[in-house]
């Protein structure tokens, strides 16, 4: 065989794929090479939101080195529903869209892009589960025009907390057996999935997420917005004073900090319970166990809190578990980074050739 007609083909079958995630505080950015049945993070980067976003994102392309990517949204200008339609093929229900998901949504179907995903074909009286995702078009066309602006181009558009589980989907097939939720910390926004059996059942977009916590620790001790944020992950301190001599914890501002955290998350869990109430009250299966991620996520004592507050088993998850790592990346710094990058990592997966 001639080695170079295999080179060929191996080269020919290389496709790479960029997920970007823009947040309220930061911009995660991830890309994958995938080669015929693996996938492998070649490149990521985390950069600070600023006013000019246009050079941030010149910034990220130029260091991966690539100019076409995938983007998501969430919040208030999102929308994910899961209903039931009448049994139909894709095609009709296309067709059909417009028509029977104004019955399900608050917006107008003219102001929002709306797509449809068959969940469940063969429910009880001639019905299927069908997943309704929608952005507004205005949102859509501002993020595509700083795309634009910023010398990229735009591949493929999806909500974060779809993304966000395709990434676990991709890397956790274990979990098909139970009722999980996914719970993504962020700073403007919490997103919440409720994963029944490998499907996606439930999503919710809440409100309360790192930026109520880092304030509510601003005002208790009169800091600026860093050294809240510092003060929020590691309430102990440096454990160095101020001549670089080791020095003891102040335990009373531990407990303080503990104090404050657990009362802007105890309104956070009252909105999944309330979350979980309803899901339950539509299914025959409760929620086993709760998989966090986000950079809000890396508090201590989150496992425990939430063990306390929801009685329901929390832990830590990385979207990398089935994704190699190239020589080139710092393994390190995606270790520390990983619950951040989980929806720019679903993002990349959306691969046209594997993910459609």
């Amino acid at each position: 065989m001639n080695p170079f007609s295999m080179l060929k083909d191996r080269f020919a079958k290389e496709r790479f794929s960029l997920g970007l995630d823009i947040g309220t505080h930061s911009v995660k950015a991830v890309k994958l090479r995938f080669v015929k049945d693996t996938v492998e993070l070649c490149g990521f980067d985390v950069m600070p939101v600023q006013t000019d976003m246009v050079n941030v994102l010149k910034k990220i392309s130029s260091a991966l080195k690539i100019g076409t990517v995938n983007i998501g949204f969430c919040g208030p200008a999102t929308i994910i529903r899961y209903v039931e339609f009448p049994r139909m093929n894709n095609q009709e229900l296309k067709q059909a869209l417009k028509f029977e998901a104004q019955k399900h949504i608050s917006f107008l179907i003219s102001e929002i892009n709306l797509d449809a995903y068959i969940l469940k074909e063969n429910l009880a009286d001639n019905k299927m589960l069908v997943m309704l995702a929608g952005v507004k078009k205005d949102l859509v066309n501002q993020r595509l025009k700083l795309i634009e602006d910023s010398g990229l181009k735009t591949n493929i558009i999806d909500l974060d907390s779809i993304a966000m589980f395709n990434a676990f989907k991709f890397s956790y097939l274990g979990a098909e057996d139970k009722t999980i939720a996914l719970l993504n910390i962020g700073s403007s926004v919490s997103s919440l999935n409720i994963v029944e059996n490998g499907i996606l059942r439930f999503s919710r977009d809440i409100h309360i997420a790192g930026n109520n916590w880092t304030q509510r620790l601003m005002d208790t001790f009169s800091l600026d917005h860093a050294a809240a944020e510092e003060l929020k992950f590691k309430p102990e301190g440096s454990g160095l004073a101020s001549d670089g001599q080791s020095r003891k914890p102040d335990e009373k501002r531990i407990d303080k900090v503990s104090v404050v955290s657990e009362s802007v998350l105890s309104i956070l869990v009252k909105e999944i319970r309330t979350s979980f109430d309803y899901f339950e009250s539509q299914s025959a299966s409760s929620v086993s166990k709760i998989f966090l991620s986000g950079a809000g996520a890396k508090f201590p004592e989150l496992k425990g809190i939430f063990l306390n507050l929801l009685g329901v088993e929390a832990d830590y998850w990385g979207p990398f578990k089935n994704i190699s790592l190239a020589n080139t990346v710092d393994a390190e710094k995606v270790k520390e980074l990983s619950g951040q990058l989980v929806v720019a990592v679903g993002l990349a997966l959306r691969d046209t050739d594997r993910h459609g």
